[in-house]
């Protein structure tokens, strides 16, 4: 896996690291009284009223939102949905550019969004690209790292359809450069994950071919 970091008027930064993988795929029961409640303690701890007309009501909503929607893809079997969908047939290449996706980042809780590239080379499967879609769409509703989401993303797929290679790229805007810490508006980071019979170099030059 690759990352890097660029904004405007700066060179990128590439590394390779080992990726801390999400500690678990599912959640246990969820109790969104108890997690309103915490919300309203964590503003109370914060100097903050939860009582003010502003504030009235924001632990309900953020228990909701966490729970309806931005941790809605804990017990989601990609390597399944893929399977599921996949018929017999092969091409050259299957490329699916420009997937709206947005993480929420598990350190500070704040989100990352952008759009995230798929190539892969099919073997013998083939799979519709609104699966590929939809995978996307669903892991991203954790709490999740960019690059372990890359890496769990190209995986299912050459779990699921057994391709030559397949490669994920995530671009995404990171809230906690932007709005705390360094402020570094502009900031994009993008993480390249890689499977099977292709480098990581190889692979950032066929995303970098086929850009607008």
């Amino acid at each position: 896996m690759a990352c890097a970091a660029d904004n405007a008027g700066a060179g990128a930064l590439f590394s390779a690291y080992s990726v801390p993988m999400p500690a678990s795929q599912s959640r246990g029961p969820v109790n969104r009284a108890a997690a309103a409640d915490a919300i309203e303690a964590f503003l109370r701890a914060l100097g903050l009223d939860p009582a003010a007309a502003e504030l009235a009501g924001t632990g309900a909503r953020v228990a909701s939102a966490f729970d309806d929607d931005l941790c809605a893809g804990y017990g989601v079997d990609a390597v399944a949905l893929l399977s599921a969908s996949a018929v017999a047939g092969s091409t050259d290449l299957v490329f699916v550019r420009d997937i709206a996706v947005a993480v929420t980042c598990p350190h500070h809780l704040m989100p990352a969004s952008g759009s995230c590239d798929v190539v892969f080379a099919p073997g013998a499967m083939l799979v519709g690209v609104g699966t590929i879609a939809r995978i996307v769409t669903e892991l991203g509703r954790r709490l999740v790292l960019q690059e372990a989401l890359g890496e769990e993303i190209a995986g299912a797929i050459h779990e699921a359809l057994a391709p030559r290679f397949s490669a994920c790229r995530l671009r995404l805007s990171h809230a906690c450069m932007i709005a705390r810490g360094e402020r570094a508006h502009g900031t994009r980071v993008e993480t390249l994950a890689v499977r099977g019979a292709i480098t990581g170099e190889g692979a950032a030059q066929l995303f970098g071919a086929r850009e607008p």
